[in-house]
């Protein structure tokens, strides 16, 4: 059976008066992959410097495999913790090549079994052959395998990732992602991550946890935070969609300008309830036999799909992926139906 390796107990942590974590829990367990996902400012990167020991925390309490880090009186050092990290800027030693880098945290390993855990680090990130160049003669890409084989070479217990890809284009970061989650599951390592990027975040982790001024609004696997969203910021902030109104006709049972959808609806709402329903462009099909007509009012092509915005005969919009050989013009009406396999609502504010 699986255990928890990292614990957040309550943790809230302030800059003077300003509160930066909010009584904030969550668990990770052994062996996973963790996110936490928010835009600036909203305590991400914070909550990895109170757990590598950076940070103090104001209360709660911070465990590693049953150790208490922090909390109760206590907080081990920073270099006790058995924490990796990889910085947003790498952080590599100019002066250092690249075996001397990923073996800078191994001194006091016998000299053999260092050049060994050495080769073994820069072959497990492809850069065997790169051992004696120095960081400035690397990209982008390898001096982020060299920071990433130095946080694992000492073996640590969980690595820390703070926006690690951010410097990197669009598709070097979407394969680095994928790469540093195989080489963290070969080693059977955890980690938290830290991005802006819900695609990164959705790419490397097994849990996502979305953040908002300082609080932990939701802690789950990627394809719940998407399809069962807890919040209305949760549904907003991940994926594409919009909210169109509703109401609710029976128990159960939803009816906006698209139908009227019975069974789907989550439990907690009362016939009569004024609803914000979240459709999200898969729900919203392209089918020439509906009776239902909705007009192009904007398109973005995506090369395997188009992304088209439509005005519904009320003037709503909804978005709607379409398999790209349905090539449709500006304002061109289309027969479009609802395929909802979940339902996402919310009570109107």
């Amino acid at each position: 059976m699986t255990k928890d390796l990292l614990v957040f107990e309550s943790v809230s942590h302030a800059y003077g008066e300003q509160r930066v974590i909010d009584d904030m829990r969550f668990t990770l367990q052994d062996g996973e992959i963790g996110c936490l996902l928010g835009s600036s400012g909203c305590g991400k990167t914070t909550v990895l410097r109170c757990i590598a020991g950076f940070e103090p925390v104001a209360s709660g309490a911070i465990r590693l495999g049953g150790r208490l880090l922090a909390g109760d009186g206590v907080s081990v050092p920073a270099h006790e913790r058995e924490i990796g990290m990889v910085f947003q800027d790498y952080a590599l030693f100019p002066h250092l090549n690249v075996e001397d880098n990923v073996g800078f945290g191994l001194s006091a390993l016998p000299r053999a079994e260092r050049r060994a855990r050495v080769a073994a680090m820069l072959d497990l990130v492809g850069l065997g052959a790169e051992a004696r160049r120095y960081p400035h003669e690397l990209s982008g890409g390898q001096q982020q395998r060299v920071a990433l084989a130095r946080a694992l070479a000492p073996r640590p217990r969980l690595l820390l990732l703070d926006e690690p890809f951010s410097n990197l284009d669009v598709d070097l970061r979407e394969r680095l992602g994928r790469e540093v989650r195989d080489i963290l599951k070969h080693e059977g390592v955890s980690a938290i991550l830290v991005t802006h990027d819900q695609h990164e975040a959705f790419a490397v982790a097994d849990k996502v946890g979305v953040m908002q001024g300082g609080r932990l609004l939701q802690w789950a696997t990627p394809y719940t935070l998407y399809h069962e969203p807890a919040e209305r910021f949760v549904a907003d902030f991940i994926g594409q969609g919009v909210l169109v109104p509703g109401g609710v006709t029976a128990p159960r049972c939803l009816s906006m300008e698209l139908g009227e959808f019975c069974g789907l609806l989550p439990l907690g709402f009362a016939t009569g309830d004024d609803v914000d329903v979240l459709l999200r462009p898969d729900d919203v099909v392209h089918d020439d036999a509906s009776p239902v007509q909705a007009t192009v009012v904007a398109r973005v092509f995506r090369g395997a799909d188009f992304l088209y915005t439509l005005a519904l005969p009320s003037g709503q919009r909804v978005l709607s992926q379409v398999a790209s050989h349905h090539d449709h013009a500006l304002g061109e009406p289309i027969g479009i139906r609802l395929e909802l396999d979940h339902l996402i609502a919310f009570k109107r504010q």
